[in-house]
């Protein structure tokens, strides 16, 4: 067997397969993309055609064709490319003459980061919502790292949703109304580190109050009744109470009338008769005077009782009318059916009865008072006659 295999044909058959096999094991091998290459947009970025230096010519591939960007190519093989831009972000392969891939790898372009836009929501004594957006356009996946602090507190986790880019803090120290959030933002060329300062106290801000509904009061044409429920996301102790501020007007009015309460339901009293009013509330912490009213809840369109008229169709008042392009709710809750209304007409046979009293009383006083003057002025004419007469009398008795 040993003189078999150093026979002369043994040998030329092995040297033979071994060339063969060559090519195609160092192919499988060059192959093998190493890894990403990051690099800084409108800058030269230099790539190396594998971790040795080469010492022989090499040519350079990008996605497999041999157009490249503007370029140059060092005597050790090193390919720079000159104020990149994103068109040169691709896959670059170096090969040696014979046409064999040496290395390759994937370029990626973008911007280190920069300082980012930090805002704070403070919608209850117990949580801090921050969230950022870029000041610089990176173009390059970033990793987030946030911490939240009181004036001579420790540093504490702020838990980063990094899809949102935004954090959460519970339970905050808000008997330290100032306080600090540290934003740190990550990618391949650079990391940069944002503070916030973040006042608790004025930042307080509630959500809209919820299920708000405004209702028709049967057999009352000027009144409607505003119910709601304190927002979900505020605690619902009584340390932290709420004043709500209702606004309500005609459809058409430009003047709001407003209304100040501490607990739901309201009813308006002074609704205009027959009109389609809007309405919307809004709230705020009762307790701290530097805290800030919520948004405005949704605009709700309702119309006051009347007697012998059905509800308008709640479809065809949606469509002629809208305030900002935000839909009304038009159909009363209370059903407006032709109704007698006994309680109005009662109303106003007392208010008839109470007038003819009155009329009754000052005629009453007023007759004899006028026959009382009448009387008296007779009775000094009388009188004046009288002693006329008794002088006249007197001086004819008179000798001449």
């Amino acid at each position: 067997m040993p003189g078999l295999l150093s026979s002369p044909v043994c040998l030329t058959v092995i040297w033979f397969l071994s060339w063969s096999l060559h090519p195609s094991c160092a192919q499988i091998r060059t192959d093998e993309v190493s890894g990403v290459q990051y690099g800084h947009l409108e800058s030269n970025v230099t790539l190396a055609c594998g971790k040795s230096q080469i010492r022989m010519p090499v040519v350079w591939h990008l996605n497999h064709s041999s157009a490249l960007p503007w370029h140059e190519v060092t005597s050790n093989g090193t390919l720079v490319l000159l104020q990149v831009d994103h068109s040169a972000q691709g896959l670059y392969s170096c090969y040696d003459t014979r046409g064999l891939l040496l290395h390759s790898a994937k370029l990626r372009l973008g911007h280190s980061p920069g300082l980012l836009s930090v805002s704070c929501r403070v919608p209850n004594h117990t949580h801090v919502r921050c969230s950022w957006a870029d000041s610089v356009r990176t173009f390059l996946p970033a990793q987030y790292n946030a911490s939240f602090k009181g004036k001579g507190h420790d540093w504490r986790p702020c838990v980063v949703d990094v899809a949102r880019k935004r954090c959460d803090v519970d339970h905050p120290a808000f008997w330290q109304t100032l306080h600090t959030l540290r934003v740190m933002e990550t990618n391949a060329l650079g990391s940069m580190t944002t503070f916030h300062t973040v006042k608790l106290d004025k930042l307080l801000k509630p959500d809209p109050p919820e299920a708000v509904v405004v209702k028709a009061q049967e057999g009352y044409p000027k009144r409607l009744n505003v119910s709601w429920k304190v927002p979900s996301s505020w605690p619902v102790e009584d340390a932290f109470p709420l004043v709500f501020h209702i606004r309500y007007r005609p459809q058409g009015s430009v003047y709001w009338s407003e209304i100040y309460s501490e607990v739901s339901p309201v009813v308006v009293l002074d609704a205009l008769a027959g009109h389609l009013h809007q309405v919307q509330i809004r709230t705020r912490d009762e307790l701290d005077a530097e805290s800030q009213w919520s948004e405005w809840s949704s605009l709700l369109l309702i119309q006051p009782w009347e007697a012998y008229t059905t509800s308008t169709d709640p479809t065809e008042d949606s469509e002629e009318t809208s305030d900002n392009d935000v839909p009304f709710n038009t159909k009363p809750e209370t059903s407006t059916a032709k109704t007698h209304n006994p309680v109005i007409e009662g109303e106003g046979n007392l208010g008839l009865v109470i007038l003819l009293v009155l009329f009754s009383v000052v005629i009453l006083i007023t007759v004899p008072s006028l026959i009382y003057v009448v009387w008296v002025r007779q009775r000094r004419s009388d009188h004046v006659t009288k002693q006329e007469l008794t002088s006249m009398v007197k001086m004819k008795a008179m000798p001449i």
